[in-house]
């Protein structure tokens, strides 16, 4: 069995981020779902686990923070082309996403960015199969 991945995610308001996260295509396991989290699936192996800040708040005693004013970590997910990247962007600033930063193009890989909602930081990137930054003179 390949191993899987659940990113918990703290979110403010659990409707407003499933309403989003829909219009970006993905979809949720209802088995997972209640009026206090959510589980998000992005592939056979890796789910977004999104948990309103009070029951994120009972796994921890540490402060929960701010993602519009600090970050703690990146989510970055592959794509399978560039224009999949670009779309995946031009979803997520059409449901209501920020747009920090441009697209970088290193020619063997592609990658754009978006701050969803409650301002976590999501990437998308597409790496060419046949290249490499060892390649790329």
């Amino acid at each position: 069995m390949a191993t899987q991945i659940f990113v918990n995610l703290p979110i403010k308001d659990l409707n407003r981020s499933v309403e989003f996260f829909t219009k970006l295509g993905y979809t949720f396991n209802p088995k997972f779902t209640d009026e206090k989290a959510t589980c998000m699936i992005v592939s056979d192996t890796i789910y977004i686990m999104l948990l309103t800040q009070p029951f994120f708040q009972t796994f921890t005693k540490k402060e929960i923070a701010d993602a519009h004013k600090t970050i703690e970590c990146t989510i970055c997910l592959s794509a399978d082309t560039k224009n999949a990247v670009d779309e995946m962007i031009t979803k997520a600033e059409a449901a209501g996403a920020t747009i920090p930063n441009p697209a970088s193009d290193y020619g063997f890989m592609y990658q754009h960015c978006f701050e969803d909602l409650d301002g976590h930081h999501w990437e998308f990137v597409w790496m060419d199969p046949n290249g490499s930054a060892e390649h790329q003179g």
